[in-house]
């Protein structure tokens, strides 16, 4: 995807992260770094739980923008709750807001709840893309890319798709960018050399000024 900070590769650089990570962390893209992802937590407050633990017993403070509902509602963490919390940072790439961003107004002020009717729409996912992308962007990898976001937000955590899953389709995702380029590449004219062009004109024959004898 194209447009400002580095918009190019944004999925390219959330992908190969995710490759070198763990499904217990979440990658983040930091705008002051052109998008270089970066492994970090999903905003609590407090630690997750250690050892054999899979949940914690006090309330659950934070950035609830990341956090799946299912662990708002209990405590209990799981892989599926970080596919959750990664979809939202594939809505954070596609529309270039943050997951939370009290400076909006009404349902915009969360993320999740502003795009999801969006989603699955071709013709109106326009209306949730980054405005700095001016329109510059594949829509077809644009919708791919949305269609994974609602599959990773499904509110059934079983629903959602693996880490490994996701994986696979960002990188079939970049295959297709990159087969696009290639065909691009091929197809090109060759241009015509100015030197050659201008040795052919020299050596057409011209009318002489002179009379014929």
């Amino acid at each position: 995807m194209r447009g400002s900070g580095g918009g190019d590769n944004r999925l390219d650089k959330i992908g190969a992260a995710a490759k070198k990570g763990s499904e217990k962390y979440l990658v983040l893209p930091v705008p002051e770094t052109d998008f270089n992802a970066k492994l970090t937590d999903f905003g609590l407050a407090k630690a997750g739980p250690t050892g054999d633990k899979t949940h914690v017993s006090t309330q659950v403070m934070g950035t609830h923008g990341y956090a799946a509902p299912e662990y708002v509602a209990t405590g209990r963490l799981t892989a599926k709750s970080d596919v959750h919390s990664f979809g939202v940072v594939l809505l954070e790439l596609l529309s270039g807001r943050r997951a939370v961003d009290k400076g909006k107004v009404g349902v915009e002020q969360d993320l999740v709840d502003w795009t999801k009717p969006y989603l699955g729409d071709k013709r109106k996912l326009f209306r949730i893309m980054d405005t700095r992308l001016e329109g510059q962007y594949p829509q077809k990898g644009a919708y791919t890319a949305a269609t994974l976001a609602s599959q990773c937000l499904n509110k059934e955590p079983k629903a959602r798709p693996r880490m490994s899953e996701i994986l696979a389709s960002l990188e079939e995702l970049q295959d297709a960018k990159n087969a696009s380029k290639d065909h691009r590449t091929l197809s090109s004219p060759v241009p015509r050399s100015p030197v050659g062009h201008h040795r052919q004109r020299r050596s057409t024959p011209t009318a002489s000024p002179l009379p014929t004898p």
